[in-house]
C-alpha cells in the first residue's frame, strides 16, 4: 500500500487504535480484535515485547490492515519497523530525525507535537498528520479548536484522553483523527479475551467519529 492510500485510510477511518500492552499474544488479540470490529488500522507501539515481529506477523495475516508503529524515538528503530512492514511512523513528541527519515523513505508519519511552535515545526518538517500530546491535559477539545483557528490546513489527531464522551467534541474541534488506547482496548476486556467489549467499543467509536464528521459539515 502506497504512503497516499494509507494517508487517505487514515483519514478515512478517523481512528488510530494504540496498542500499548505487556506481551505479543495481547497486542495480536487487540489489533486483530479491532480490525474485526471495523477499524482496519493500529499501532503497535515500541514498548510491547518484540513489536517488530508483532508488527511483521499482523501485516503478513491480515495484509489489508494498516499497521504503523508508534513510540519511534530514533532512526535505527524507526528502520527496524520499516523492515518489519510498518506503514506509519508515529511518537510521542517531535523527534525531527524520525520525520526527515520518514520523508525521505516515503512513509506516513505523525510525530506528537503540544505547543503551536512544535506544531509548525512537524508540518514544515513534512509530517502527514500532528498529533496533539497528551490533549485531554492542555484543555481537550477546546485547544485543539484554539490550534486549528491560526492553522487550518494541519491535521491534528487527538491523543491522550479521548473517551467516549470526549471523542465527539474533539472532532467537532477540528480534529481529522482520534488516537485511542485503553478506552478502546481495556484492560480487563484484553486480560480475559472478551472479544466482544472490544468490538462493540471499536462499533461505538466508529459510530461517534461518523456523526460527528456529519454535524460538522451541516454547519
Amino acid at each position: 500500500m502506497k504512503k497516499e492510500e494509507v494517508h487517505a485510510r487514515i483519514e478515512q477511518v478517523g481512528i488510530i487504535p494504540a496498542v500499548r500492552v505487556s506481551s505479543a499474544g495481547d497486542a495480536q488479540f487487540a489489533a486483530e480484535t479491532v480490525n474485526r470490529g471495523g477499524i482496519p488500522i493500529v499501532e503497535i507501539t515500541m514498548t510491547v515485547p518484540e513489536a517488530p515481529k508483532v508488527i511483521t506477523g499482523l501485516t503478513s495475516n491480515s495484509p489489508a490492515m494498516i499497521v504503523g508503529a508508534g513510540t519511534v524515538l530514533d532512526i535505527e528503530t524507526a528502520r527496524r519497523c520499516l523492515d518489519a512492514g510498518a506503514k506509519f511512523l508515529t511518537s510521542p513528541g517531535l523527534i525531527l530525525e524520525v520525520v526527515e527519515f520518514a520523508v525521505k523513505n516515503d512513509v506516513v508519519v505523525f510525530p506528537g507535537a503540544l505547543t503551536p511552535t512544535e506544531v509548525i515545526t512537524a508540518w514544515k518538517a513534512g509530517a502527514d498528520f500532528v498529533k496533539i500530546f497528551p490533549c485531554a491535559s492542555v484543555g481537550g477539545d477546546s485547544y485543539i479548536r484554539a490550534l486549528k483557528a491560526p492553522l487550518p490546513q494541519v491535521p491534528l489527531i487527538a491523543s491522550g484522553g479521548v473517551n467516549q464522551q470526549t471523542a465527539l467534541k474533539f472532532i467537532l474541534a477540528g480534529a481529522a483523527a482520534l488516537g485511542i488506547g485503553g478506552e478502546l482496548i481495556p484492560k480487563e476486556a484484553l486480560q480475559n479475551r472478551k472479544e466482544d467489549r472490544i468490538l462493540e467499543l471499536a462499533r461505538r467509536f466508529t459510530r461517534i467519529v461518523k456523526e460527528a464528521r456529519s454535524h460538522r459539515s451541516s454547519q
